[in-house]
């Protein structure tokens, strides 16, 4: 019974993070951190051997649903973002803002010192530099072994915005040049455009995981106070301007709902992670 609720949180958290991954600015790593189920999507793939079974039912799960949100929900969230552009942008501001205290809490910091503080600037940093990238950079990629060189790279270079919260892959496309190939040649099946693409991003995939997992472990605060500072870099990207007359109330409102949304959902798994680590430690006495 547990493993099936289990199952239905897993899946439920991969349709929000695959319906809101291709609304430009909005990262899936961030919605997946905000989510509490970050950690355990690095963990499973960086360390799939360890446990097979287990590691397999949940990444299954966990894509299978995304994949899923992005077909029923990402077209018609960009429909609502291009009719209701500010509000729809301020109601995500408030849900990035309400997971910040959960990422905090994960630092396992008491309080702010200049350490903390600098690691945070240098995860905006990295996240506002972006905007600084040439455009259209693998838009004229040409065939032979050169251009496959490149679309692997292009590959890589994707896989560092799908696992690093804040960063937004629909932004990173659109940076690379190829948003609309890659929606095009997915639209017609075109393999020979997509491989060097997929190789490139199932190797950057496997290889940022196991150095996150590493750091994550090893040097926890840094780690996730960097962490945060993509998530709150990522809040300009996604703000919209100041708005104004009737908008801003309901902009504000809209704000304040999301933070609201996602601080309790955090909470809520926050909870459920101490009493599962609290069972763990219990059995573990008793054995």
């Amino acid at each position: 019974m547990k493993e099936k609720k289990d199952g239905i949180m897993t899946a439920v958290k991969g349709l929000v993070v695959g319906s809101t991954m291709l609304v430009p600015g909005v990262s899936g790593g961030s919605m997946a951190m905000i989510l509490g189920v970050y950690d355990r999507l690095i963990s499973s793939v960086s360390s799939f051997f360890k446990d097979i079974k287990g590691n397999l039912v949940f990444l299954a799960e966990f894509v299978a649903a995304a994949l899923l949100g992005m077909v029923l929900f990402a077209r018609p969230l960009e429909t609502l973002i291009g009719a209701y552009e500010k509000p729809m942008m301020y109601f995500f501001i408030g849900v990035v803002l309400g997971g910040c205290p959960l990422i905090f809490k994960e630092a396992g910091l008491d309080g702010f010192n200049w350490k903390a503080v600098l690691y945070l600037a240098l995860g905006a940093a990295v996240v506002a530099s972006l905007a600084f990238l040439p455009e259209n950079l693998f838009s004229s990629v040409s065939g032979g072994a050169g251009g496959f060189l490149i679309q692997f790279f292009g590959g890589i270079v994707i896989s560092i915005a799908l696992i690093l919260p804040g960063i937004s892959v629909t932004y990173m496309l659109l940076v690379l040049g190829i948003y609309q190939g890659v929606l095009s040649a997915i639209g017609r099946l075109d393999i020979l455009y997509l491989l060097p693409l997929g190789l490139g991003l199932v190797a950057g995939i496997l290889l940022l995981t196991k150095l996150l997992e590493g750091a994550m472990k090893r040097f926890p605060q840094p780690t996730y106070m960097i962490i945060l500072g993509f998530v709150l870099g990522s809040v300009g990207q996604v703000f919209p301007g100041v708005p104004m007359g009737i908008e801003l109330p309901v902009c504000l409102l809209l704000a304040a709902a999301g933070f609201v949304l996602i601080y309790f959902l955090s909470k809520l798994e926050e909870r459920k992670t101490d009493e599962a680590a609290a069972d763990k430690a219990e059995s573990q006495k008793l054995s």
